[in-house]
């Protein structure tokens, strides 16, 4: 039977994902491109029956769109090399010399052409002015070479599919931050980069007790550079460090594009996220299904790590070393639709940590499962199959897919245009109704003051409860 697509997900479906032949003719249908995934996760699986089995579980849970993995994965997966690259999310490291910085532009490209988005911190080159004894020349410092990078972006769509992400990090300490604090008040600059600085414990303490230093300065620096162009954010490096599962490869120091995922230099991470708003039954969340969801979501993100193609042996060997996967959600604002929740209450809190905690513990149970079956990310059987489990990705074009809200963030709106622009160049517009909020107006025995309290959307949302959210499931999640 054919899926049920929304018209928005239908035309994403056919600009980004299906595959085309040389004459740029679609040649799959989404039930094709489902099954094409399916079959290439399971492939990793050690016996023929296994491997049957759990295609088809696989297949369903797509199908059903209880479960989607990453972009990269519905777009390449069973294609052949060099196309099959399956992971999202990649850091790239960087140190203060001419052939680092040019192999990781280098690596970028390939990330880039295979579909992956990038992370960099570029903190370990020198500043701008600075002597150079090689050349006796003065160095340029990161913001000028961050447009390098921008530019080969430009240049280089992601599996041909879209345009390249990146994110750059520049550690507070760094003499030319304020630069990179304002690097993208002159519009056209930095035009592919997400920013972010990167704060210790000490900066901290200091920015909030010491009002005239410096580290108070470049707070509100960037307090006010992220009003006025969306930039920068801030990546709190110490405690992403107290959290790194395997100090003893390195700190970590980059995330990828969103932010979400903290990785090791050369490392990847393949992402998917379960629809919660398909777990609510009359009423109540259903657990169960949920934990049989989150087990399934485990063993195909890992198989995904084994069938997948990396752009360089460098990555490959790292992302096999760790077997990292980013297991998250989207659908919570629909979920708290459907259990009359208001998204900026203390029930909704506590049912984040609720859900959160369920997918933890069971994608940690399903790993040490997997190490029992298949070996530990590092051959010792009291570590599970993978590093870290669970991710939380803002889900934009896989939320379109499912027809859920994005991630955990509460409802865009009830009711809105959308617009998107194809391959092509062509702009269409969708009117949007939130299926949940007319269910509720529908009924007779929801008052209009309690519609008006569940149904708050985005920009209802005080800011600080969208940080709450935040937290809530932060406090359950590995990456």
């Amino acid at each position: 039977m054919p899926i049920k697509f929304t018209k928005l997900a239908t035309d994403a479906l056919n600009d980004r994902y299906l595959h085309r032949d040389a004459q740029g003719n679609i040649t799959e249908t989404p039930e094709e491109m489902f099954r094409r995934v399916a079959k290439h996760a399971a492939s990793a699986e050690p016996c023929e029956s296994d491997r049957k089995f759990f295609e088809e579980l696989f297949y369903q849970a797509m199908a059903n769109l209880d479960f989607l993995p990453n972009s990269p994965t519905l777009m390449n997966a069973g294609r052949p090399a060099p196309h099959g690259q399956l992971a999202a999310c990649f850091v790239i490291g960087i140190e203060d010399d001419m052939n680092s910085i040019t192999k990781a532009l280098t690596k970028q490209m390939l990330i880039h052409k295979t579909g992956g988005g990038t992370g960099f911190n570029f903190s370990k080159l020198r500043p701008a002015n600075a002597t150079v004894n090689s050349t006796n020349g003065r160095a340029s410092g990161p913001v000028s070479f961050m447009r390098l990078f921008d530019l080969s972006t430009e240049i280089i769509q992601q599996g041909g599919m879209r345009r390249g992400a990146n994110m750059a990090i520049l550690n507070a300490d760094h003499p030319d931050i304020e630069q990179f604090i304002s690097c993208k008040d002159k519009e056209g600059v930095i035009t592919n980069f997400n920013l972010s600085v990167g704060i210790t414990d000490d900066f901290m303490r200091r920015a909030t007790t010491q009002p005239f230093s410096r580290e108070a300065h470049i707070l509100e620096e960037i307090a006010a550079h992220a009003w006025k162009t969306g930039d920068p954010g801030v990546v709190f490096i110490d405690a992403l460090n107290r959290d790194n599962p395997c100090p003893e490869y390195g700190p970590i120091e980059a995330t990828n594009p969103c932010g979400e995922s903290p990785l090791l230099a050369d490392e990847a991470c393949n992402l998917g996220s379960i629809n919660l708003g398909h777990y609510v039954k009359n009423g109540r969340i259903d657990f169960d299904r949920l934990k049989g969801t989150v087990n399934l979501a485990v063993r195909f993100l890992d198989d995904i790590i084994t069938v997948g193609q990396y752009p360089l042996p460098e990555i490959e060997a790292a992302v096999k070393r760790t077997r990292k996967i980013g297991l998250g959600i989207m659908g919570w604002a629909d979920m708290l639709y459907q259990l009359h929740i208001p998204y900026d209450t203390k029930e909704a809190r506590d049912t984040a940590r609720q859900i959160m905690a369920v997918i933890d513990a069971s994608a940690k149970g399903e790993s040490y499962r997997l190490a029992d079956i298949k070996g530990s990310y590092n051959g010792d059987r009291q570590k599970p199959r993978n590093a870290t489990r669970t991710c939380i990705a803002p889900t934009g074009t896989l939320a379109i897919l499912a027809d859920a809200s994005s991630g955990i963030e509460p409802m865009f709106s009830n009711y809105h245009t959308r617009k998107m622009t194809t391959q092509s160049g062509e702009t269409k517009e969708y009117t949007v109704f939130n299926k949940h909020y007319e269910q509720l107006i529908a009924d007779p025995k929801i008052t209009d003051d309690e519609i008006a309290q569940i149904c708050k959307t985005a920009y209802t949302v005080a800011p600080l409860d969208h940080i709450r959210m935040q937290a809530a499931f932060q406090q359950q999640t590995d990456l």
